[in-house]
């Protein structure tokens, strides 16, 4: 009799240790990745955001390649300027732009829409905003990072760059700082010691180098392709209208830059990734929420072609939608590797230059080993 009270009560452990293993992966919160960017807006920064505009694709892109326990990371990204004359002296000429986010298509077209002017540049007030403002993670296995980019000394204005870089990395926050000049003038003005006091790194770039990257014989199929995936978008509510007019916007302001930024080809890879996330205006990626529910929509949210529709004919519309963009993101996604070999190898013979893209890469791959992504 006791060893059956023995075996069943080890049996009952068992399970409830399976349950209990199996609840706990069932509630593990999904990677994440938390990026504010920081730039220095005042008259000699034109560069430096037109760098900005055409990277900002394949900076997200490099989270495409990265897992953290065979998981994908969702990527959140945040935009702030300072240093602007036409900001206000009160706030310290500072704005932030948009807070942490999955929608880039919005922070493409803030970059997009900045324009420089004179000002005052200080970086420990921007950064104090950021790391007090922003919503950002407690958890510790999440890669949260400031990029602070400018030209002028880092110790201007009343908040003590020091005591901002050492909050922020209390946080847990990264602090990594790309002087637009010289390596002298930037260790003299103190860039480099506001990274090393937040765990970050310090860079020097050319910002008023044209970027060039590297051409692949997928670019012109990737960038077809990418157009093609505009068509399986379903907007709908209020926010649809706008959100399909974003989408087509910042397609056309990636292909107003200089086709050699290659920033065309990088954002119809981003569109083909789980990163570019619409479910606030498009029925496709709504619908996968399993808790959203297309039949609590009135009909005149939806649009005129499945107005008329019941409600099984609208599932199955949405669902050709699906099928097709995933088909469409396939051939994306396929071509993106064999583009990736190429551009590998053909990197491999070029010769580094510091620009924008390449110095926070650079930092990205180094610090977000350091949280457990993993990076093709």
């Amino acid at each position: 009799m006791k060893t059956k009270l023995l075996v069943l009560t080890l049996l009952a452990a068992g399970m409830q240790m399976q349950r209990s293993a199996a609840t706990e992966k069932a509630a593990a919160p999904k990677p994440l990745v938390q990026i504010a960017i920081l730039l220095d807006t005042s008259n000699s920064m034109d560069g430096l955001i037109e760098q900005a505009k055409g990277q900002l694709w394949k900076i997200c892109n490099e989270f495409i390649k990265a897992k953290q326990k065979s998981v994908a990371p969702e990527v959140q990204v945040a935009l702030y300027e300072y240093g602007k004359s036409s900001l206000s002296g009160e706030s310290g000429w500072i704005r932030r732009i948009q807070p942490l986010t999955t929608d880039l298509d919005k922070i493409s077209e803030e970059l997009f829409a900045l324009k420089t002017n004179g000002g005052e540049e200080f970086c420990g007030w921007v950064i104090k905003n950021a790391v007090n403002e922003l919503d950002w993670s407690p958890r510790s296995d999440v890669y949260k990072v400031i990029f602070i980019a400018g030209n002028e000394p880092f110790t201007q204005g009343p908040v003590n760059y020091a005591e901002a870089c050492k909050a922020a990395i209390n946080k847990g926050i990264i602090v990594n700082t790309i002087h637009c000049g010289t390596e002298a003038e930037g260790i003299n003005g103190k860039w480099k010691d506001g990274a090393t006091i937040a765990d970050g790194k310090y860079f020097v770039i050319d910002h008023n180098r044209a970027v060039v990257s590297i051409e692949a014989p997928q670019d012109r199929e990737i960038a077809r392709l990418g157009e093609e995936l505009n068509k399986t978008y379903v907007a709908y509510g209020a926010k649809g209208k706008a959100g399909a007019e974003r989408q087509k916007g910042q397609d056309a302001n990636v292909a107003a830059l200089a086709p050699a930024s290659g920033a065309v080809v990088q954002r119809a890879i981003a569109k083909a990734s789980a990163n570019y996330q619409n479910s606030s205006w498009d029925l496709v990626d709504a619908a996968k929420d399993e808790k959203f529910e297309v039949s609590k929509l009135k009909s005149e949210e939806l649009p005129a072609e499945m107005q008329k529709m019941n409600a099984a004919d609208r599932k199955t519309f949405i669902d050709k939608k699906a099928k097709e963009r995933s088909e469409v993101q396939a051939k994306i996604q396929k071509l993106t590797a064999g583009r990736d070999q190429y551009v590998a190898q053909r990197t491999k013979e070029a010769v580094t230059i510091g620009t924008l893209d390449t110095a926070v890469i650079s930092a990205v791959h180094e610090q977000g080993a350091k949280r457990n992504l993993v990076f093709k």
